[in-house]
């Protein structure tokens, strides 16, 4: 065969994509014809975690969207720190409304294009968030995270995310092992708890697409769409050259057998915003 797919079809096989062939049922499936349609390099219509210069960002708002807008995105959530990370330049609630004029008036001067308004907000030692309900009630997408406790028990750690998820104004929980590569090992988490957790709730759990991070990784991911529970992809951009990130959080989808369906941000931001209600 001159390509692949004429090798495979030889074999009696669909076209296997290099991101799933690790001998775990794929072959099986391409006998049956009963293989996923891994989600593509074009399907994500918005990026749902990034940062400017209102917290630890490089960049404004404008420059930003501008920025996605060029790589063929239809719209992005801005999510800024909030609450009392200091390291993080982290808003509170004055900034945030004061940010929010700032997006308003951005959104009037950009054309098939749509800025919401988000936040990665800390879970806090007792799984509360760094930031009252009715403030976060008012924004379009709340991610929640854990940014310190990294070396608290199992049990403390899987109880602290629940206690986030239970909140009702969260929709996502950011990088959920809370690891750098080569820097930091994931805390330890009971994942089915936490599955189980997101399902109930339908909350959504993040691929942070930062290189440091891939968090989820590839076999957590399987894990979550086995369990039927959303996904997003995040670059956790802090400047605008780092939204190109994207196709790293795709790659790790891929390699988890996600499929289109299974990505909140690719669908429409309408849809989107509708699947986190």
């Amino acid at each position: 065969g001159k390509t692949e797919e004429e090798c495979y079809k030889k074999l009696g096989l669909i076209y296997i994509e290099p991101e799933i062939r690790e001998d775990e049922g794929e072959i099986e499936l391409a006998e049956k014809n009963r293989l996923p349609k891994l989600i593509d390099y074009d399907d994500l219509k918005g990026d749902l975690q990034l940062h400017t210069k209102w917290s630890d960002g490089s960049n404004t708002i404008m420059e930003m969207a501008n920025a996605a807008k060029k790589l063929g995105f239809e719209y992005i959530c801005i999510t800024d720190h909030t609450g009392n990370l200091k390291i993080a330049n982290a808003l509170d609630e004055k900034r945030i409304k004061k940010q929010k004029k700032e997006i308003d008036k951005a959104n009037q001067q950009l054309k098939n294009f749509t800025i919401l308004q988000g936040t990665e907000v800390n879970i806090k030692d007792n799984g509360t968030l760094d930031m009252k309900n009715n403030v976060l009630k008012e924004l379009d997408v709340v991610i929640a995270a854990i940014h310190s406790g990294f070396k608290n028990t199992k049990e403390k750690i899987t109880q602290r995310l629940v206690k986030a998820m239970e909140n009702e104004h969260v929709d996502i929980i950011g990088h959920p092992f809370g690891r750098l590569l080569n820097q930091r090992p994931s805390y330890e988490m009971d994942f089915d708890k936490i599955l189980e957790k997101a399902k109930q709730t339908n909350t959504v759990l993040e691929i942070n697409a930062y290189p440091d991070r891939l968090d989820l990784n590839d076999v957590n991911v399987r894990a979550a769409i086995q369990a039927r529970v959303k996904l997003s992809i995040g670059t956790d951009a802090h400047e605008a050259s780092e939204l190109r990130y994207y196709e790293l959080g795709i790659a790790t989808a891929r390699r988890g057998w996600a499929e289109k369906k299974d990505i909140i941000n690719a669908y429409s931001v309408k849809d989107m915003l509708r699947l986190l209600k």
